[in-house]
């Protein structure tokens, strides 16, 4: 079924010709969000199409049709991709567990129900219990493991370097970054990248993560006070 063939065919939606692709935000962009004061304002017209979209893929999904099952792939392997890679801190891992979340779309799609919410709340919760049942098995590789020596050649090939964000390249601030998600614990991370990195509303993070909204607020703080307190450890302004 050409389905099951997308499915495969899934690279790294992050990258296009070795560079990140448009319309994501950077970890550096994203950083700038982690303030306790950070406002958003929806696109509450865009919301709604792309709900409604969704609706309708998925319909023609359980109908059988093959186009669909290919478009709603499209539609969402970078938001799946970018979610596993911020958790796993590894785009090898992150581009595994994004087939497997979509080949457990393929074999339970019948069980989603739309008028319990909405399909993208949905995923963003099957791919949170692949990512914990991953963890939790032991499989993922730690990016954490090896940051204090990538730091260490940083400080060794650069003396008296100071890691601000005139003088740290793009590249080097998203990765600090990046390896300072990987320092919080499994439940602050994930409130903290279903937040600020694909800013869902906290109403769906608690559906997602089945936790009470004021929980869901409490680990997104602690998350961002630990994220920073990190950050500044290793000088890196924010």
């Amino acid at each position: 079924m050409a389905a099951a063939a997308a499915v495969w065919q899934i690279g790294n939606p992050r990258t296009r010709n070795g560079q990140v692709a448009e319309g994501r935000p950077s970890m550096v962009t994203a950083i700038e969000r982690l303030g306790a004061t950070a406002i958003r304002l929806p696109a509450w017209g865009q919301r709604e199409r792309t709900l409604d979209q969704d609706a309708i893929l998925v319909e023609r999904c359980l109908g059988g049709e093959d186009a669909a099952w290919e478009e709603l792939i499209r539609s969402h392997t970078r938001r799946v991709y970018a979610i596993c890679y911020r958790f796993t801190g590894t785009d090898g891992e992150a581009q595994d567990i994004t087939q497997e979340v979509f080949l457990r779309v393929f074999q339970n799609l019948n069980s989603f129900r739309s008028g319990e919410g909405s399909f993208g709340v949905w995923l963003s919760r099957l791919t949170r219990n692949l990512l914990i049942d991953n963890y939790r098995r032991g499989k993922m590789q730690r990016a954490s493991d090896s940051l204090d020596d990538k730091l260490a050649v940083i400080e060794e090939t650069s003396p008296g370097f100071s890691k601000t964000d005139s003088q740290l390249n793009a590249r080097e601030t998203s990765e600090l970054i990046q390896a300072g998600l990987q320092k919080l614990s499994p439940e602050l991370r994930e409130a903290v990248v279903l937040r600020d990195l694909e800013e869902m509303e906290y109403k769906d993070i608690a559906e997602v993560l089945k936790v009470p909204e004021g929980t869901v607020k409490s680990r997104i703080n602690r998350g961002r006070a630990e994220l920073a307190r990190v950050l500044r450890k290793w000088k890196v302004a924010i």
